[in-house]
């Protein structure tokens, strides 16, 4: 499972790398400047959380058997989706009415965080 979400993790991190340049490179001048600040904010949150898949898979190395860290990993890529997918969506379409699915992703990157702090304050192995 360790294998998955450095996978994901680093796949992941390649994504922010390209929509980062698209944003800087190819939005820059189709965006208006509020637009542009989602679709970096988007990128920015996509990025630590993809280090933090990264983190996940290696920490899973070390606590193979800690369910709650694999549900953390899975909230991270939820929160992914729902959080910075949302913000790229309505930076690209304009459809604002889409901001209410942000907070759910908000929500699932902050219990990621939550669920990977009791994994290994639960589990003491090493």
């Amino acid at each position: 499972m360790s294998r998955i979400f450095l996978a994901l993790g680093t796949f992941n991190a390649f994504l922010c790398v390209a929509l980062g340049a698209m944003g800087a490179h190819g939005l820059k001048a189709m965006l208006t400047p509020d637009m542009l600040a989602n679709f970096q904010t988007g990128v920015q949150y996509h990025f630590y959380h993809a280090l933090g898949l990264i983190l996940v898979g290696l920490t899973l190395e070390r606590l193979p058997t800690a369910r709650t860290l694999k549900l953390s990993g899975i909230l991270m890529c939820m929160g992914i989706l729902f959080f910075s997918g949302t913000l790229y969506v309505i930076s690209l379409t304009g459809i604002r009415g889409l901001g209410m699915v942000a907070p759910l992703g908000g929500l699932s990157y902050m219990g990621a965080w939550l669920l990977f702090t009791y994994a290994v304050w639960k589990n003491k192995q090493g």
